[in-house]
């Protein structure tokens, strides 16, 4: 058997133990919580008995824990996403996707000294944009306009289009971009209207 998991098989019956004495529990009371007979149980906390899981989840679920808290399993992996920015011509981008294919989403941050002169491009695509700080020059086409934070403009890619910070302060926003001409559906609940009277 692998040592980590008979070491921490060894290590439930004093966790059992230390559980019930600090709820101040005997083993007839947590016998009957349970339906593990008292012998057992005394069994399972001197480690004459080795836990199972018909065992444990009663025990757990009497004492209120998880099973990783019962038996002292490992922390699972860490739930952090590390996020690899990429700087090009001034601006970082952040990909808050990994995927290929499909839309893909970006957090943006253009500095206040990024690019100043328009120099729109087109490519293959459909994009979104939402303002979250400063505010946005976007040059879509024949159209100059500015977005400020909480604004959202959505184009297809094939026209000519350009965004830079609009002043002297750098611009934050979030894209999502589909290369196959994907659109962001937003739906939302329709506003009810009161009962004529």
């Amino acid at each position: 058997m692998d040592r980590d998991l008979d070491q921490a098989l060894t290590a439930v019956g004093p966790r059992l133990r230390a559980l019930r004495r600090q709820r101040d529990t005997t083993l007839t009371e947590l016998s009957a919580a349970t339906g593990i007979s008292v012998s057992t149980l005394s069994r399972l906390e001197s480690g004459d008995r080795r836990p199972n899981l018909e065992l444990l989840l009663p025990l757990a679920r009497a004492h209120g824990v998880t099973l990783d808290d019962l038996v002292g399993a490992p922390p699972t992996g860490d739930p952090r996403v590390h996020l690899r920015p990429v700087t090009r011509n001034g601006m970082t981008m952040v990909p808050l996707t990994r995927r290929a294919g499909g839309i893909q989403a970006y957090k943006l941050v253009i500095p206040a000294d990024g690019r100043t002169e328009p120099d729109p491009q087109t490519h293959e695509g459909y994009e979104w944009l939402y303002v979250l700080n400063g505010r946005l020059r976007l040059v879509l086409g024949e159209r100059d306009l500015v977005l400020v934070p909480g604004e959202a403009a959505e184009f297809d890619t094939r026209v000519p289009h350009w965004f830079g910070a609009a002043d002297a302060e750098p611009v934050e926003f979030l894209s999502l971009f589909g290369t196959q001409g994907e659109r962001a559906h937003v739906r939302a609940r329709p506003a009810v209207r009161p009962a004529s009277s």
